[in-house]
């Protein structure tokens, strides 16, 4: 049987849920049944050395991501967008000189933002699928309009990771062919990996310091990518005033972003670096998770917070912001808290965790018995249908 000729479009591989995920559904495909081609507009990013070996990687432009505004790096940052922008806007050019020409039966943008370069393909006979892992009412660079989400409907199959953002979208199909292009999957987790990955030694600064020392004080650990959507500045200010207040406590962040340095100025500025610890990106979190006391989902806005699925599948107290897919998740609070999504909402939530702990053993007994509502294997699956039918 000839192979199925894929090709899958992202902006880079660096630490980021949908990247993530990406990674964990090409490590779980079958490599005799298709011919994948990666196309990235930047060849970096911590997940790069997971790609499986028969996938075959092009890119764009090579090199870190430029996050900084620095004189020097302008030039460089330019001339990616322009060239980026060139291939964008004549498609032509890309597809017969970095894609030598290739035939391809699947065109899949594996993120929102790759929507018009899968849309504006020259090949006609290709099947066009995108994966939206926000809700695009709320992303960072630009809140998509009823006229901007419509265009999605120039593919094939819309793939969705949450109920929400399915009824977001199913409300905007004019009819039941587009109604029927939409199809919610859960995003694939490897939850024996996450288990194995737990098992790590616990690292040295998640316990107190000193092994001597008999006090403990509750640990709050929060995992993701530092931009403003993921709330960090909001979990710092509450911090402070928990500790004001004469709570003592833990705080530690686990991720890297282009907001790391002004996250990391503003717990200076508030003078908690003692008690808050930015620990920047790692590969495995999973310690921090099982060593910590609650876990703290701070966001503004999601589309379905995949790390909370991990913090489950680590039986974790839980503190989550009301946004996109949180009720969802933690069954409208039987598995953890949830708190309204400001910084009020964050400061109420975790002062109940301080305050009466013991409040959080109804979400631990539901949590002994819960069985995910779906496997990596039915997910890698479903999207493998989608690809074939």
């Amino acid at each position: 049987m000839e192979k199925k000729k894929i090709l899958i479009r992202i902006g880079s591989l660096r630490h980021g849920g949908a990247e993530k995920v990406l990674v964990t559904f090409l490590k779980n495909l079958p490599k005799d049944k298709y011919e994948i081609d990666l196309l990235l507009n930047l060849y970096s990013g911590k997940y790069l050395a997971e790609v499986p070996d028969w996938i075959n990687v092009l890119y764009l432009n090579k090199g870190e991501m430029i996050t900084t505004n620095r004189i020097q790096d302008i030039p460089k940052k330019a001339y990616r967008v322009l060239y980026q922008n060139l291939l964008k806007k004549f498609p032509k050019i890309l597809y017969s000189k970095i894609l030598k020409n290739k035939k391809y039966d699947v065109e899949f943008a594996a993120i929102h933002g790759m929507r018009d370069n899968i849309l504006n393909s020259p090949i006609q006979t290709s099947k066009k699928i995108v994966w939206i892992h926000n809700d695009l009412r709320k992303t960072e660079f630009h809140n998509y309009t009823d006229q901007e989400i419509r265009k999605f409907f120039g593919f094939d199959k819309i793939m969705v990771i949450s109920e929400h953002i399915q009824k977001d979208f199913e409300s905007l199909a004019q009819n039941e062919v587009e109604k029927s292009k939409i199809v919610r999957i859960y995003n694939p987790l490897d939850t024996e990996e996450i288990l194995n990955k737990s098992d790590a030694s616990t690292p040295l600064s998640m316990t107190n310091h000193h092994p001597s020392s008999i006090i403990h004080h509750p640990t709050f650990v929060s995992v993701g990518t530092v931009f403003p959507q993921k709330g960090f500045d909001r979990l710092l200010m509450v911090h402070k005033k928990l500790l004001e207040e004469g709570y003592p406590h833990r705080i530690k962040i686990i991720g890297d972003g282009y907001d790391f340095e002004n996250i990391k100025n503003l717990k200076t500025e508030l003078g908690v670096d003692k008690t808050a610890e930015m620990l920047g990106f790692t590969d495995n979190p999973y310690p921090y998770f099982k060593a910590a006391d609650f876990y703290v989902l701070s966001s503004r806005y999601e589309g379905f917070p995949t790390v909370l699925f991990e913090a489950i599948t680590l039986r974790k107290n839980i503190i989550a912001t009301e946004v996109s897919g949180v009720n969802e998740m933690l069954e409208n609070g039987k598995l953890g808290l949830i708190v309204e999504n400001s910084e009020e909402g964050i400061y109420q939530g975790m002062k109940k965790a301080l305050t009466n702990p013991e409040s959080f053993s109804q979400y631990q007994e539901n949590l002994k018995d819960y069985q995910m509502p779906f496997n990596l294997e039915n997910s890698v699956n479903k999207i493998m249908e989608v690809i074939d039918e």
